[in-house]
Order: C-alpha cells, then structure tokens, then sequence
C-alpha cells in the first residue's frame, strides 16, 4: 500500500492550495456577508483547466482521476466552503452524469463546455415531496410531438441560475415505480422553464441555491441521458460519486477550523500562559487533528476504489458520513476554543460551523448514508 500522491496529484494539490490562500480566501468572509456568487473565481479555475478537472481529455478535461478532484474540493473548501460547493456540484452532478451516461454526441455537446467553464453544471434531483425518499419523484415527462415535455418542480439545486443546461430525473412511467424514472438534459432557457434563486439559507451564502419549475418544457428525444427508466439507477450512481465530493469538503472545513484553532490557541493568553499548554485544549485540539486525518484517508480510499473500477458505495457512504460529523465536531470545538471571539464573523470559525450543516443533510443525510453502509452489509429490512 502506497500513501504517497503521484507527481500529478501533488502538483494538483500545490497548484489549488496556492490558489485557494491567494485567489478563493481574501475574499470569503464579505461573499458570505453579501451572498455575492464567485463568478470570479471560476473564470480563474477555467483559466487553468480545472473545470474539467477528471474528465476525458478528448471533451476538454484534464483526464485526472477521482483523488485529484477530492484534493481539489478539500483545498477550495478550505478556503471557501461556498466555492467548493459550488466547483464540487459543477463535476460531479453537473458534468459526471453526462459523462457516465451520455452518448458521443451528448458529451460533446453538453460535457465539453463545463470542462471549458463556459457555464456550472447542475442536477435537477431534489423535490418538495422526493428529497431523502428520491423514488418519490412527482416531476413528469409525457411524449408528444416526437419528443417530451416536462413538468413539475426541483428545489435546493445547486449552480442551476449559472447553468445553460441541467440534468434532472422526470417519471416516464407511474406504474413501473422507480423503473419509469428517467433523466434528461434541459436548456434552462426553454420555453415553461423558470429557475428561482430566492432562498435564505443559514450557511453556504456565496454559493447559488435555486428552485426549478417546468410547465410543460418541451425536450427533444436526443435530450434523454440513457435508456428510458434508467434515471433513478443513473442517479444513485452518481450520488456515490457526489459524495466523495461532499465529504473531501468536510475534510477541508475540518482542516481550516483546525487550523484558525491551533493559530489562536498558540496566541492567546489566559492565566498568564498560552491557551495551547493547557491540557483541555491540547485534547481537543488532538481529537479534530485525529478525526481529519481518518476522514481523509476515506475519502482517498472511496476515490481510489472508484478510479479501479471497484465496487466504492460502502466507502462513499462511510467517508462522507464520517468526514461531515467529523467537520461538524471540528467546527463546534473550533468555537467553543475561541469562546466569545468564535462567536464572532471576524474570526470566522462561526461561518465553518453554518457551512458545515448543509453537508450532513445534502446528497444523503447521516441517516441515508447509516442505511447505505447497512444495506452493503447485507441487512435487510
């Protein structure tokens, strides 16, 4: 077993942490404060080809692999968990769908201009009434005209006022059950379709949160992702990915509330001594260190099993529900270590902990991801 990045990997991880201090963190604390989306940024990351970062080259990617965008997401969200929501949603809900599941003509049509940054990518999962319960989708597609056209709804998608075009599941068929599911490719500016970007959310300021709404958006035949009734298969599949991403941001969160920790606990005074020679300090301190060690050696194992080709679904689920508890803890010891000062914006580890939420409930709750690891253990209901 070899723990040591590639030369590729390390290069990758210079190269995003360099960017994150100099180009994504100067300018967190007042896009959190204004909820000001870092449109910026991502002209940047295309700037440098990250954009595509684990896709084909021949579409435009870097042709990296899955442990070389966790090391991106972690180094982004570091820096600015809104960013790296933002960057992480982009490939592996936006891009890596079409990607898995696309036809020659739909990857370059549609997956070759997210490599290029030209606009985020997005997926349309989530309802008002199909969240943890996906298989109760209530959006619909009925063929017409030789093509299909859909209605209904989507809520807390992420990137969809920055996308042209979005994958999102619609049913085909009501009584195939979670077999008449399928997924198409939408232009967000089609006839009947609105995107609401009105939500006022604890955390996560700087990144965009939209609502769909579909009144008989009309979608050609060639815009189906897949065969007809594969959607809620292709979407769990990509949710394994996802959540490599979600948790390689916990491990970034996780990493920066330590560090603000460490940083004032060396300097400030209490008793007349530094805050990090007293014992209390020092285990909790030890505790976040420890946690987001393991935390991202799961998250690199569930990417490497997934660059093999192995089966990576426990692994996904165990690092994403362990890196985000873990964040979670980081955060809340991060404040409680900077007593009334953590608090307070100024010092930033309050902006991790409102950050940190979102990923404990996003692309499967802790509860989802227990049921998960327990059905891959062979338990039965």
């Amino acid at each position: 077993m070899n723990f040591e990045l590639t030369a590729e990997q390390a290069m990758i991880q210079a190269l995003m942490r360099d960017f994150a201090d100099g180009e994504v963190a100067p300018g967190a604390i007042e896009r959190d404060r204004t909820g000001t989306f870092p449109a910026d940024v991502f002209a940047k990351l295309a700037a440098l080809g990250m954009m595509g970062l684990p896709f084909p080259e021949r579409y435009g990617g870097a042709g990296a692999d899955t442990v070389s965008f966790a090391i991106a997401v972690e180094e982004l969200s570091r820096a600015c968990a809104s960013t790296g929501i933002t960057y992480s949603a982009h490939v592996s809900l936006g891009g890596a769908p079409i990607a898995m599941f696309g036809t020659e003509a739909q990857k370059e049509r549609f997956l070759a201009p997210l490599c290029a940054g030209e606009y985020l990518g997005a997926f349309g999962l989530t309802e008002p009434d199909a969240g943890s319960d996906a298989g109760g989708t209530r959006t619909t597609a009925a063929r017409e005209d030789g093509g299909w056209r859909i209605s209904g709804s989507k809520c807390f998608i992420t990137n969809a006022s920055y996308a042209r075009n979005l994958t999102l599941t619609a049913v085909t068929d009501r009584s195939k059950g979670t077999g008449g599911i399928s997924a198409f490719i939408v232009p967000t500016d089609a006839p009947g379709f609105a995107v609401r970007a009105g939500y006022e959310k604890m955390g996560l300021h700087a990144s965009n949160t939209a609502e769909l709404i579909l009144d008989r958006v009309a979608v050609p035949e060639d815009r189906l992702l897949g065969a007809e009734g594969r959607g809620y298969k292709q979407f769990l599949a990509v949710l394994d990915g996802g959540r490599i991403g979600i948790a390689a941001m916990a491990v970034g969160i996780a990493r920066a509330a330590l560090d603000r920790s460490l940083r004032y606990a060396k300097q400030r005074k209490q008793f007349g001594r530094a805050l990090s020679s007293f014992q209390a300090i020092q285990f909790k301190l030890a505790d976040m260190a420890m946690h987001a060690e393991v935390a991202r050696t799961m998250v690199y194992k569930a990417a490497w099993l997934k660059d093999r080709g192995k089966s990576f679904k426990k692994e996904a689920a165990i690092a994403k529900l362990f890196a985000t508890e873990t964040c979670m803890r980081a955060c809340d010891q991060a404040v409680q270590i900077h007593g009334g000062y953590g608090y307070m914006k100024e010092y930033e580890v309050e902006r991790y902990m409102r950050d940190a939420k979102l990923l404990e409930i996003g692309e499967g709750t802790s509860e989802i991801q227990r049921l998960v690891i327990a059905a891959q253990l062979g338990c039965k209901d």
